[in-house]
């Protein structure tokens, strides 16, 4: 079968093979026909070694698609299913699960250091423990989530991930105030669904921030009240706040610097939200002083904060009553073979998110 490898951590581009099999089937797996994968930005973190994985292996994550074949021991799914990938699955046994904090189940973790991907060189991880640029994969059970019919694999994908992460961050772990104000800094497909879950929050004003003009100008479409370049962010902190800042500023860029620009946002008491994945190695500074005195709190969010199969439905009944826009985030398509297209669109921003169609 065909799918995008990366032979070396930090090479720019995918090589698309045919040799690929899937690996690991048996029992409690099942084998998923991908039919769409959306392309994150973790994918790319993944490739330039932000992001932890071995390597060679097979990016994406973000995917949707029809179980072809079920191991033994599995219920409760069957063949020809449509499922969108989980790629972090919750394990319910676990400390953390039994708390309720299933988005901190390290399961899934675990997956990434096995291989589910083999071709005649080797062993080929999936990212994450999936590997969604790939007409198949294998994956244990808990990772296929059914969906209903009426929605369409390339949604679902972006369920799978981007939309989750940013919704969540918003209703789940900020908790958002109506009446509020908010400045969401990176307005890629993450940081737009977080400008969504904000206005369904009800904030009263919300701020884009991003120095590309086409991610400015699609924020203001999904419920950014004004749309700003990062050197315009201070400007808009005076006018909107009378200089005090922010009520909820969500970092979606996953580096120290932007995180300091939204802790610097943020009002005294209010609420920094920290989404972006970023490096082991870049270290994010406070003083003892403001720590205290600011009482700002700092908010981590993974994977939208909360159980991730409620979140699934909750985007679901959104998507449907019209509340959210999911198809407007798809700004590109391309095959597989194109992959690389994709890449440069991320890299570049001008894309939201890119279809990958399997």
């Amino acid at each position: 079968m065909r799918a995008a490898v990366l032979h070396e951590t930090g090479q720019e581009k995918l090589e698309v093979l045919d040799d690929i099999e899937t690996a690991g089937f048996g029992p409690g797996k099942v084998k998923i026909r991908v039919r769409a994968t959306g392309l994150c930005h973790s994918d790319l973190s993944a490739m330039n070694g932000v992001l932890p994985q071995p390597a060679p292996f097979i990016p994406g994550h973000e995917g949707a698609g029809e179980i072809i074949d079920i191991g033994d021991g599995v219920t409760g799914l069957s063949e020809g299913d449509r499922v969108l990938l989980c790629w972090l699955p919750a394990c319910s046994v676990c400390p953390a699960c039994k708390r309720g904090q299933t988005q901190l189940c390290l399961a899934g973790f675990m997956n990434a250091g096995t291989p589910n991907f083999k071709r005649p060189g080797g062993d080929v991880f999936g990212f994450a423990g999936t590997g969604t640029f790939a007409e198949e994969v294998v994956v244990d059970a808990g990772c296929a989530v059914p969906i209903p019919d009426d929605v369409p694999f390339d949604i679902a994908a972006l369920i799978g991930c981007g939309v989750t992460t940013g919704l969540g961050a918003a209703i789940n772990t900020a908790d958002v105030a109506a009446g509020s104000s908010v400045a969401v800094i990176g307005c890629g497909g993450v940081g737009i669904s977080a400008i969504q879950g904000a206005r369904l929050k009800g904030a009263a004003q919300i701020v884009a921030v991003d120095p590309v003009a086409s991610r400015r100008e699609s924020a203001l479409k999904f419920g950014a009240t004004e749309a700003v370049s990062p050197d315009e962010l201070a400007d808009a902190k005076q006018r909107i706040t009378a200089g005090e800042g922010f009520d909820y500023v969500f970092e979606v860029v996953g580096k120290s610097a932007t995180a300091r620009t939204a802790y610097e946002t943020t009002r005294r008491g209010g609420t920094m939200c920290v989404v972006g994945a970023g490096a082991m190695d870049d270290q994010l500074q406070f003083n003892m002083f403001e720590l205290f005195f600011d009482e700002k709190r700092i908010l981590p969010s993974m994977y939208g904060g909360g159980d991730v199969l409620t979140s699934y439905e909750r985007a679901i009944a959104l998507w449907r009553a019209g509340r959210i826009d999911l198809e407007g985030l798809i700004t590109h398509r391309v095959r597989l073979a194109e992959v690389n297209e994709a890449l440069d669109q991320m890299r570049t921003g001008v894309s939201l998110r890119t279809c990958i169609e399997i």
